[in-house]
């Protein structure tokens, strides 16, 4: 049985100012529904525009993660984000009255206690779950460098090196799991040097930093009272890094062993561990597995191969036309074209292979298309064309799905439709 996907049981919010802008911001966390994902909305700007916290939304790793859609911005997020992980929450609404999430006490621990407070519920909707198939190597500047590794949870092992006596070479090995991640991550704060205050805050940095919410080094010494732990500069690294694999929409199980790790490598990491899923979703959708979720044979299987698949997003599937097809006996002997009708068909088998992963136990399901509208033909299909079907998904409630898609013949639009279909069980 998969993992269902979770939301807040309801609205949590707090406010403070940002580390780097010293702006006040008031944050509050809303359910989402399944397969949203963490949507940030700036309820400050016209419109509320959202953005969605993604990898393909980072817009700058520099001393934080900042994600962006055109000129919205959200910044800070990785705090919020290593606490959703922590607790397991795939779907919110971050509704922020400003541009940059609050420091707060500058470590997890204020998101962390808010999202128990707001509690946990289950949706009708599997996890998203990300396991390797293979290790995962990102090598960046500097010496900086991850491996990620099979593992059946997630385990970080982890290297800083600074060149301050407070820190110099420090390494953990931490399992991330709610408890754990409460009593050994959480109350790790982020830290700065001194010598670098004025530079960082010429540059729009830093300008809400202080010993209040920053752990602060200034020659040999720590300028704040004391350390929550003797490696606290380490395991705030290994918090920003739960933070950011969450931005890969889904739990990451692997054993990652991270040297010198940053904001910027850490997304680098995400980004590659998409990659691998991507890469090995695509090798293993063949005609074997496509039989496996599609109940149609022979005639009427009209789907050969699928090419890309982005679960509950997208998929481009590929149906062979040859002068083999039975319906060419009938439509039409001396001008064989393929029967409109199964160019939409299998459009739509394609389409029903886009939910195989959006619900438990595929196999066991069929998919009946309910409706179709904006349908148009564009050009005819004859033997020897190679039919690329690609479509998307428009939104998935429960067990109903509206997905739009095209056809095409050498790049060449031959038909389109807009479909609403409907996952039962066999």
């Amino acid at each position: 049985m998969k993992a269902l996907q979770q939301t807040v049981a309801r609205e949590v919010g707090a406010s403070g100012i940002g580390v780097h802008t010293g702006q006040p911001c008031t944050v509050s966390i809303r359910p989402g529904p399944a397969d949203s994902g963490i949507v940030f909305v700036r309820g400050d700007l016209p419109g509320s525009p959202a953005i969605a916290a993604r990898v393909g939304t980072v817009a700058r790793t520099e001393l934080g993660i900042t994600i962006g859609r055109g000129k919205v911005a959200a910044g800070t997020v990785e705090h919020l984000m290593a606490a959703l992980a922590a607790t397991g929450i795939d779907n919110a609404e971050v509704r922020m009255e400003g541009a940059e999430i609050p420091i707060l006490d500058g470590s997890f621990v204020p998101w962390l206690r808010l999202l128990r407070e707001a509690g946990a519920t289950a949706e009708e909707a599997p996890a998203r779950v990300f396991e390797l198939a293979e290790p995962v190597i990102v090598k960046r500047p500097g010496g900086s460098s991850y491996a990620a590794l099979p593992h059946d949870g997630l385990r970080i092992s982890a290297t800083i090196d600074f060149d301050h006596p407070a820190i110099g070479r420090q390494y953990g090995d931490f399992r991330i799991e709610a408890d754990r991640f409460a009593r050994e991550i959480a109350d790790a704060r982020t830290f700065g040097f001194r010598s670098e205050v004025g530079s960082l805050r010429a540059r729009g940095f830093a300008r809400g930093a202080s010993l209040e919410n920053t752990v602060v080094l200034d020659g040999e010494a720590v300028l704040n009272d004391s350390l929550r732990h003797p490696d606290e500069f380490l395991r705030h690294k290994v918090g920003d890094i739960v933070g950011d694999l969450w931005l890969t929409g889904g739990r990451v199980r692997a054993h990652i062993v991270a040297e010198r790790p940053s904001h910027a490598g850490n997304v680098a990491l995400a980004r590659a561990i998409l990659e691998q899923d991507r890469r090995r979703r695509f090798r293993r959708i063949d005609i074997r597995r496509i039989m496996r979720y599609l109940p149609h044979r022979y005639p009427l299987l009209l789907v050969d191969r699928i090419l890309e698949f982005e679960p509950r997003k997208r998929i481009v599937g590929l149906k062979n036309v040859t002068i083999n097809e039975p319906f060419f006996r009938g439509h039409f002997p001396e001008h064989p074209i393929m029967p409109g009708v199964l160019v939409i068909e299998a459009m739509a088998q394609v389409g029903g292979l886009l939910l195989m992963d959006a619900v438990n136990n595929p196999e066991d399901k069929v998919v009946y298309f309910m409706s179709l509208n904006n349908v148009k033909w564009r050009r005819p299909v004859t033997p020897g064309d190679q039919l690329r079907f690609e479509l998307e998904m428009v939104n998935l409630r429960r067990s109903t799905c509206k997905m739009k898609g095209r056809g095409l013949v050498e790049g060449k639009v031959v038909a389109q439709a807009e479909m609403t279909a409907r996952i039962v069980d066999r």
